[in-house]
């Protein structure tokens, strides 16, 4: 025993040196005779490091090394407005903007004579209620804070400025009390946690909309009191036959829900201007329920709908829907071929038929997978596509019975209030909505992996979205964007931001120059010119 004693540290320090000596030997022989790395062959352990350092390099950039306005999709800064928002009910800020502002940009136009808040044309007569957390000390390793009960004003719209789809057309239009409302997210792209937070805190705040995505209806969608969008994909989930063709019994029993307000097909995706592919294993019993396809049977969807190839017929099918479901029906494009939207708006004035809304995503919009070429290149950005299309409906005089959202990293009250200014009604959120519920921008949605519950269906992970804590969040950040664009609107010198014109909205380039939205869609409109009669420049032989 005393032997024991005597040798016993000698021991313990001995083997503390020699394991990781042995252990660094071990992976060194293995790296430089193994065939697949030429790193790791050349440089064993320093190549390990550099996996490491890569593996890692993403949280590093994004909580030590870069800017709080650096990093894409959204800067840490935007991330945190969110957070902030949603968490804390706080959104104002010290010192100053981080804003570059030699960069070329969009600005409201300030009036020099601001609205008076008591000028406002603002609903907030009825209160609602929610929960904020307040901060009581907060140190360099530890935050202490506490949850607290409030009555908070939900800036809805005024009656009479209600945006309403479908008015004069439908027997049932869709009317909205709010401009901001949620973009096409699936369940099964989100796990049932994040779908029925976001349900329950988009009831909660009232006034707003919920758009399914392509998925169909799930029980979590209806979870909370909100109204709801089916969106319809080439797919046609939850709308189809058992043989893959469209089931009109199907869309009445889901025209009838009461949630239901209105349907959107959907032609294309910002970032995602393909079909789609679902694995068999992903298809569960609910999944298959819900899309009315097989359990454990693959599933592709085509890029388009393999019906409707030209205007006419799709023009059609929507004046089919809506006479049959008696309301509302959109359609959700990508702007990228202006010539083929002109056919489109054309047509519609000629038939007087077409969509009772039209969802324009940006190219910069978001999906839970995508392929890099598609979502870098294809299709134009928000705020180049929305004005051109706001344009040619006027153009052909057909704006007044077609409803515009717009959607493509629209995530703060001033980007929206320009997107409105440039032509839009109302305006769609997906990624900020799932910030609201936790989302860390991991930016593994396509893996089922996702650390924070929220574009996963495993249930260990979805464990640590508690439905009860982030539906508040989701009300109180949307809330706080009704409640910025009537500041926006304000300073503006408009009561309402459905008062948001061209005319609000101004472009600075890096010279200093600044120009109206009008002068851009005539130069837009002069390069197409250019383009058209290049191409129809006799061929030389």
């Amino acid at each position: 025993m005393g032997k024991i004693t005597k040798y016993l540290p000698s021991a313990l320090v001995g083997s503390t040196i020699a394991a990781p000596l042995a252990y660094i030997a071990y992976i060194y022989q293995k790296d430089n005779h193994q065939k697949q790395h030429a790193v790791l062959r050349n440089f064993p352990l320093l190549g390990r490091v550099r996996y490491m350092a890569e593996h890692v390099g993403p949280e590093l950039r994004q909580y030590l090394f870069s800017g709080d306005n650096e990093g894409l999709p959204f800067s840490r800064m935007q991330y945190q407005d969110i957070v902030k928002a949603g968490k804390y009910n706080e959104r104002l800020i010290g010192f100053g903007s981080s804003r570059n502002f030699a960069e070329d940009g969009f600005y409201i136009r300030n009036s020099l004579f601001p609205k008076l808040r008591t000028e406002l044309k603002v609903d907030n007569s009825q209160k609602v209620t929610t929960y904020q957390y307040v901060i009581d000390n907060e140190g360099l390793m530890s935050r202490k804070e506490h949850r607290e009960e409030i009555l908070t004003d939900p800036y809805y719209l005024r009656d009479e400025d209600a945006v309403v789809l479908g008015d004069g057309y439908c027997r049932q239009p869709f009317r909205i009390k709010g401009q901001v409302g949620m973009s096409a997210m699936s369940y099964g792209a989100l796990g049932e946690n994040a779908i029925t937070a976001l349900s329950k805190g988009l009831g909660i705040a009232g006034g707003t909309w919920m758009n399914t995505g392509e998925g169909g209806i799930s029980d979590h969608h209806l979870a909370g009191d909100t109204d709801l969008i089916m969106q319809i994909g080439p797919g046609l989930f939850g709308v189809r036959t058992p043989g893959g063709e469209f089931s009109w019994e199907a869309f009445k029993e889901k025209a009838d829900m009461e949630k239901v307000k209105a349907f959107e097909v959907k032609l294309a995706q910002g970032a995602k201007t393909r079909g789609g592919h679902l694995e068999g294993q992903k298809v569960t019993e609910e999944i298959a329920r819900i899309r009315l396809i097989e359990p454990g049977k693959t599933v592709n969807s085509p890029n388009r709908f393999t019906e409707y190839d030209s205007f006419e017929k799709l023009f059609g099918f929507i004046e089919e829907m809506r006479e049959i479901g008696g309301k509302p029906v959109g359609m959700k494009i990508v702007v990228g071929d202006v010539e083929g939207l002109e056919e489109m708006v054309q047509i519609m004035k000629d038939s007087g038929k077409g969509p009772d809304f039209i969802t324009i995503d940006g190219g910069e919009g978001g999906t839970g997978a995508t392929y890099q070429e598609l979502a870098d290149s294809v299709g134009l950005p928000i705020l180049t596509a929305l004005p051109i299309v706001d344009e040619l409906l006027r153009q052909y005089g057909v704006r007044d019975r077609v409803k515009l959202i717009a959607s493509g990293k629209l995530i703060t009250p001033d980007k929206i209030a320009i997107a409105l200014s440039m032509g839009a009604d109302l305006v769609n959120i997906a990624r900020g909505f799932m910030i609201s519920v936790g989302c860390i921008m991991a930016g593994v949605c396509h893996t089922n992996t996702c650390p924070v519950g929220v574009a996963t269906t495993d249930p260990d992970l979805q464990d640590g979205l508690v439905v009860g804590e982030k539906m508040y969040r989701v009300a109180n950040y949307v809330m706080s964007l009704r409640a910025g664009l009537f500041n926006v609107a304000a300073a503006a010198g408009v009561e309402s931001p459905t008062m948001l014109e061209r005319k609000h909205l101004t472009h600075k380039d890096i010279q200093g120059r600044i120009s109206s939205v009008g002068s851009m869609l005539h130069k837009i409109e002069q390069e197409e010119r250019k383009e058209k009669d290049v191409e129809d420049l006799p061929v030389k032989n």
